[in-house]
């Protein structure tokens, strides 16, 4: 079964769709398609490690993995 991550846009109503770690569409067409749910909570977990500080970045922490 396919899967997506969306994630909540910042100004007005809907949501984006995860395109690749630094991308995002509102256009469904754009949206990675994951073959299993454990690849797309694995792009979803990414963390970020900056001067010695892990963290996950905004949009990550508040997406959402979806089934077609």
């Amino acid at each position: 079964m396919p899967y997506h991550i969306t994630t909540p846009k910042k100004l007005g109503e809907g949501v984006v769709y995860y395109v690749s770690e630094d991308h995002w569409s509102d256009n469904y067409d754009d949206r990675k398609v994951f073959t299993n749910k454990t690849k797309a909570n694995a792009a979803k977990n990414t963390t970020v490690t900056f001067n010695d500080h892990t963290y996950k970045p905004n949009h990550l922490a508040n997406a959402t993995v979806v089934t077609e």
